[in-house]
């Protein structure tokens, strides 16, 4: 048996683990925001010498920016609804239905996340351009989606693996349509899954950099306009302000996400 101290010890060896991960994680962030408020231009001199809201007004008056964050935020709402119809659809198909290759099939939806964006994008391109289809909006829609139907779908079948199949028949048996099952037996419990799996589908799409980057051909989205303001030292606080947007419109939907599906697995 092991004693009390050798817990404590262990558990306070693990806290300062963690601590230090998660400080290793955030620090280049920390950095970004820190330098957001600060008086130079070009130099990064710490700490800073004085500490000002300057860059955001500068921010503020960039057109360029503004239609970087207009079709960001454009490209990641449709890829989201699209990834939220699909990847419901296909998580029903795939988990209600027993067929021959159902695994793999599942495997095959799966694996556009776990390929680096880089390969994806590629992809994305050569078939695109084999095709003789223009680079436009929908292009790239359509290269966030390969990864947003991922979440959506990990997300549903996750939740319906937790519900009763009962249900269901005892609604079908009782004459529901399959529309009116549903609407009120099977939407209600994945409900959840499909809020927080849109906002984790959100959150992937508007800060993509590399599907974006392969699949367009005309305006850039907000990603691809912070890499092409860091080839211009005097514009790195601007840049850096930009990027505060970039996280704090990944950073609440994923927190929003984790608190839906943490509220479900504990009840």
């Amino acid at each position: 048996m092991r004693s009390k101290g050798s817990d404590e010890r262990g558990g306070w060896g693990l806290r300062l683990a963690a601590i230090g991960l998660i400080l290793f994680l955030h620090f280049p962030i920390l950095i970004i925001i820190l330098y957001s408020f600060t008086t130079e231009e070009a130099s990064f001199s710490f700490p800073p010498p004085v500490l000002t809201l300057r860059w955001f007004g500068a921010l503020a008056a960039r057109r360029d920016f503004w239609d970087a964050l207009g079709l960001s935020l454009q490209v990641s709402l449709v890829s989201t609804t699209v990834a939220l119809v699909l990847g419901t659809l296909i998580a029903l198909a795939i988990y209600r239905t027993r067929f021959f290759g159902r695994e793999a099939l599942s495997l095959l939806f799966i694996l556009p996340i776990a390929l680096p964006g880089i390969v994806t994008g590629i992809a994305l391109r050569s078939a695109i351009g084999l095709m003789d289809v223009d680079f436009s909006f929908w292009t790239i829609v359509i290269g966030h989606a390969t990864f947003c139907i991922v979440t959506v779908y990990n997300n549903v079948v996750a939740r319906l693996r937790r519900t009763q199949f009962s249900q269901i028949e005892a609604s079908m048996d009782l004459g529901a349509s399959p529309l009116e099952t549903f609407r009120y037996v099977v939407f209600p419990n994945i409900a959840t899954a499909l809020l927080a799996g849109g906002m984790l589908s959100f959150a992937l799409s508007f800060d993509e950099v590399i599907v974006t980057t392969f699949t367009s051909g005309q305006q850039d989205t907000l990603p691809i306009w912070i890499l092409s303001q860091l080839t211009r030292p005097r514009d790195r606080p601007v840049t850096n302000v930009a990027a505060l947007f970039v996280i704090a419109t990944t950073f609440i939907p994923i927190v929003l996400a984790y608190r839906y599906t943490r509220d479900v697995s504990e009840t």
